[in-house]
């Protein structure tokens, strides 16, 4: 497969994303914290983002079931696991407790490099942090596994 080849679509659909997270409001943190003040002065602007990401998702998920292999790969590279282990919900905490203090989660946070990079440079640099220590301690990553039972 060409260089082109496999480039273009990362390339596209991450354009297209940052656009839609700019154009949406979604790189704002302030937004974000209205939408998770559920008590406060609730801002539901995210909910229709999200909305629309599901609608989008439910048709690509139709379209992918009936083709053999996908349009820019040799093969669909798909969830193989469905089970909630501990790791996942410990890190779905962090980054559930992570969005709420900064009011930004990856996507949003690259997006806002090109708008505002020194007002996110911190969020960006503690998030690399985050997973140079994740990949620093491979053995504890296979505590957090799931034992399978023989």
């Amino acid at each position: 497969m060409s260089a082109v080849r496999q480039l273009l679509p990362p390339l596209i659909s991450g354009t297209l994303f940052g656009a839609g997270l700019t154009v949406s409001g979604m790189t704002d943190p302030a937004r974000v914290r209205g939408f998770l003040d559920v008590f406060g002065r609730w801002d539901p602007t995210l909910v229709f983002v999200i909305g629309g990401a599901v609608i989008v998702m439910a048709i690509a998920w139709r379209i992918q079931a009936r083709m053999r292999r996908p349009l820019f790969g040799e093969k669909f590279s798909l969830p193989d696991r469905s089970d909630l282990d501990r790791g996942l919900l410990i890190g779905s905490a962090l980054f559930g407790v992570g969005w709420g203090i900064a009011g930004l989660c990856p996507g949003p946070a690259v997006a806002s490099l090109a708008l505002s990079p020194v007002a996110v440079l911190p969020f960006i640099a503690a998030m690399l942090a985050g997973m140079a220590l994740h990949r620093a301690w491979p053995e504890r990553r296979h505590e957090l596994q799931p034992r399978s039972v023989s």
